[in-house]
């Protein structure tokens, strides 16, 4: 599964949640993606002040508070959701 990660230079939040984020990464396996929203007027216009955004394969299943123990909820929630569908 990939994860995205929309951040921004300057966000402390941002910074705090990508260290969170590549701890887990070899933890479950999946690949981390770091999106500079300001790079993509669209990514801008839809996230602004709400990051850091968390999505899941695209899905967006954390915003602005990512911590490893929110991160592995929402990562248990997609799985379910995955296995259900």
């Amino acid at each position: 599964m990939e994860v995205t990660l929309y951040s921004r230079p300057g966000c402390t939040l941002c910074e705090e949640a990508r260290k969170d984020l590549e701890a887990l990464e070899n933890e479950y396996g999946f690949v981390l993606q770091v999106v500079n929203i300001d790079d993509e007027p669209e990514l801008l216009s839809r996230y602004g002040d709400r990051i850091p955004v968390v999505a899941i394969d695209g899905e967006t299943v954390l915003e602005t508070r990512v911590s490893r123990f929110r991160f592995r909820k929402a990562w248990e929630a997609r799985q379910k959701t995955l296995a259900a569908e």
